[in-house]
C-alpha cells in the first residue's frame, strides 16, 4: 500500500475532498492554542468544568457514552463483580511534578471497600457487595485523582494530573488553568493554552459578555437577547440553546448530553477555530 504523504496531502487541498468522503470536515479538525473564555450561572458550572480541566478519574465516559480508561488502562472484574483490578498508566504526573503512585488512587478507592496494591502500576478492590457498574461510576468528578488524596479544595492551590494546572481561582466565581506541557494526553486531548471561567448570575447579562466579544461560550444565557446575533451557535438548539457559542470556537461533532457544558470536559475536548 503507498503511503499518503500527510503534508502533502494537507498542502494540495485533497484534505477537504478526503475529510468530506469520510462525513467530516476542516472545521471539525482541532487545532492547538489561544483561550476559551466561559460565562457560567451562580451553580456547580465552574467547579464541574474547573474539575474536568484540573483532574482526572480512574474512567472517562465519552460524548458517546462509551466507557474508556483515563488514569486506568485496563480493569477487570470476578464472576460477582466484587473484586476488581485496575492498571494505571506509567506516565502521569501531578502538576507539581510527582508521579502518579498506587497510593494516589487508594485514597479514591478505600471509599468503596477494601484496597491493595499489587505492584507499582496495580490494585485490587473487594468491595462489600458486587457493583458491575463500577467503573462508569468512578467516571464520575466526585471521584477524582489527587496527590495523596489531598483533595480538590480550596481550587486555587489544587494538585491534579489533568491537562490544566491552576493559574488563579477564586471559588464559586473565577477559575484560570493553563495548559501542562509535556501531558499524557498530548495530540489527543487539551488543544486550548488556557481555559477561563467567569461566573456571572444574571442570564441577560451572560448573553450580552458573548454578543459583545467579552466571552466565547455563555451557559443558559437569555435566548431572547441572542435569537438576532449573527456568528453564534447553538446548542442543542436555538429552542432550547443550553449553551451559546461563538462561531471562533471549535466544537466536536458529538457533545457529552449529561451535562450542557460537555459533561464538564470542555476544556479538553474544544478548541478556538
Amino acid at each position: 500500500m503507498t503511503r499518503i504523504d500527510r503534508r502533502a496531502l494537507f498542502a494540495s487541498g485533497a484534505a477537504a475532498a478526503l475529510l468530506a468522503a469520510t462525513g467530516a470536515s476542516l472545521a471539525d479538525t482541532p487545532k492547538a492554542g489561544g483561550t476559551l473564555r466561559l460565562a457560567v450561572p451562580r451553580d456547580d458550572s465552574l467547579e464541574k468544568v474547573a474539575r474536568g480541566a484540573v483532574f482526572d478519574t480512574l474512567t472517562e465516559i465519552a460524548p458517546d457514552g462509551t466507557l474508556r480508561g483515563e488514569l486506568a488502562t485496563a480493569w477487570q472484574t470476578d464472576a460477582q463483580a466484587g473484586t476488581w483490578t485496575f492498571d494505571l498508566r506509567k506516565d502521569v504526573r501531578f502538576h507539581d511534578g510527582a508521579a502518579l503512585h498506587p497510593e494516589d488512587v487508594m485514597a479514591v478507592l478505600e471509599g468503596f471497600g477494601r484496597v491493595e496494591p499489587l505492584s507499582a502500576d496495580r490494585l485490587r478492590l473487594e468491595l462489600p457487595q458486587s457493583n458491575p457498574g463500577l467503573p462508569f461510576l468512578l467516571a464520575d468528578t466526585r471521584f477524582v485523582v489527587t496527590r495523596g488524596g489531598q483533595g480538590v479544595s480550596p481550587l486555587n492551590s489544587a494538585n491534579g494530573s489533568g491537562c490544566y494546572s491552576v493559574d488563579r481561582a477564586e471559588d464559586g466565581r473565577h477559575f484560570l488553568g493553563r495548559r501542562v506541557a509535556g501531558h499524557y494526553k498530548d495530540g489527543q486531548a487539551g488543544w486550548l493554552d488556557a481555559i477561563e471561567i467567569i461566573t456571572i448570575p444574571d442570564a441577560r447579562v451572560r448573553a450580552e459578555a458573548l454578543r459583545d466579544g467579552y466571552v466565547d461560550v455563555a451557559a443558559l444565557p437569555a435566548r431572547d437577547d441572542l435569537r438576532a446575533v449573527r456568528n453564534v451557535r447553538f446548542h442543542p438548539s436555538l429552542s432550547e440553546m443550553a449553551l451559546a457559542v461563538a462561531t471562533q470556537v471549535g466544537m466536536p461533532r458529538q457533545i457529552g448530553q449529561r451535562d450542557a457544558l460537555d459533561d464538564g470536559r470542555i476544556a479538553e475536548r474544544w478548541w478556538m477555530a
